[in-house]
């Protein structure tokens, strides 16, 4: 029998002492083993906290950004480049691994540590993103998600206990909760009938794990509503996850309703747990979201705009396509460690990206990445010294954002993108 077509929800039975009753049922809670979070150092004048997860596969010290490889890759790079850089963990998706090759394939090479010759810790989302993205191609129901793939147009059912189980074959370190991700903008009472879905689904993946070696993260949703982020944060925390996701923000919403949303969020998650913001990856973004006493970060942003030519240095994004940089003998980025920066002149990569070639992609990531990962090590450096705050704002002082309209126009053109997809 299929591995997933065999898996049933365990007996409920009493949970241990100190747990809830969840949803007036009682459930089994498979210890956590492997794993913890140890906060080391906290700023005294903002939110912003040092600390260390503990994994199976090693340790992340923590504030960290995450790579994204959706697809067991982070596009166009190679594992060890990922190590050289520094990423001490990287991001997998549920949705588009259990689609193709399949999670059993996966599982039948060892996992996704041995599958994609990474052995350091993985996270894997648990595909809500993707399957909410589908629009008409879903429907959504107490039960779970009907979706149609958008790969041959087959016709599958996400559950939670589903999810778990599809999670638990690709052996990801830290593994996400099933949630309802809800668009913006939509209004109050769908989005308090999401978070009940959400809570109900948060509950069944807490009783459908089996693994031990495996942290199963609460994601917090809400939509846009400050009572109901501050009511998801308060019944998820009550569950005892060994950590918390902010999820459904950088969908759309300016970066000033982030933020506020975080701020509603962070107060009423344990302060000894780690806290990841989903889907967050602009240098300014990461400060802020760490200056609010977030621990952890994902997003495809570093490579969807360097295979675009788009580069991250202190003082903003510089297009390398532009004919400005066609004889410049200098890096990217002065004062930059990677790879790129310490080997290559702008005006090589300029070349690359006129000619369309290929090594123009992957010297472009390799900077963006170790860009974002070298500024969470420098935060963290700052927070241990007591210096955050100076840091922060030098930082922001010299770095201009991309204009609000044009990154809400782009973000949005993505999100469609992910819909017809």
């Amino acid at each position: 029998m299929d591995y997933l077509a065999s898996r049933r929800c365990p007996k409920p039975v009493t949970p241990p002492s100190g747990r809830g009753v969840f949803s007036g049922q009682s459930v089994i809670i498979a210890p956590v083993t492997n794993f913890s979070f140890q906060l080391i150092e906290k700023d005294k004048s903002t939110g912003a906290r040092a600390g260390v997860m503990r994994t199976p596969h090693g340790e992340v010290p923590t504030p960290v950004f995450m790579p994204v490889g959706t697809q067991a890759t982070v596009k166009t790079l190679a594992p060890f480049e990922l190590e050289q850089m520094g990423a001490p963990i990287i991001l997998a998706n549920t949705y588009h691994l259990y689609l193709r090759p399949g999670s059993s394939l996966v599982a039948s090479f060892g996992g996704l540590h041995e599958f994609m010759a990474w052995q350091r810790p993985i996270l894997t989302d648990s595909g809500g993103f993707q399957v909410f993205s589908l629009g008409h191609l879903r429907r959504i129901g107490d039960e779970g998600v009907t979706f149609r793939s958008h790969i041959d147009g087959s016709e599958h059912l996400f559950t939670p206990e589903r999810v778990i189980a599809i999670q638990e074959e690709l052996g990801a370190d830290i593994i996400m909760a099933f949630d309802e991700c809800t668009p913006y903008p939509s209004d109050v009472d769908y989005n308090r009938k999401a978070l009940e879905r959400t809570h109900r689904w948060a509950e069944r993946c807490l009783a459908a794990r089996t693994r031990q070696d495996q942290a199963l993260f609460g994601i917090v949703q809400g939509g846009m509503f400050p009572e109901l982020r501050r009511q998801s944060a308060r019944f998820l925390a009550s569950l005892d996850f060994p950590g918390y996701a902010i999820g459904g923000l950088s969908v759309g919403e300016p970066k000033e309703l982030t933020s506020s949303i975080v701020e509603e969020t962070v107060p009423f998650l344990p302060e000894d747990r780690p806290r990841y913001l989903m889907g967050v990856g602009s240098p300014e973004d990461l400060l802020e979201g760490v200056a609010r006493g977030v621990d952890m970060f994902d997003c495809v942003l570093p490579t969807r705009v360097a295979r675009n030519g788009a580069l991250f240095t202190r003082h903003g994004r510089r297009n390398v396509r532009n004919a400005a940089f066609k004889t410049l003998d200098e890096p990217i980025d002065q004062g930059c460690d990677c790879y790129t920066c310490r080997t290559f002149s702008i005006a090589y990569v300029h070349h690359l990206f006129r000619a369309e070639e290929l090594l123009a992609y992957r010297l472009a990531s390799i900077h963006n990445l170790r860009f974002l990962i070298r500024l969470m090590e420098e935060a963290r450096e700052a927070i241990l010294n007591d210096t955050f705050v100076r840091f922060k704002n030098e930082f922001l002082s010299g770095y201009r954002p991309t204009d609000q309209k044009v990154r809400l126009a782009q973000k949005q053109k993505w999100i469609e993108a992910q819909r017809r997809q």
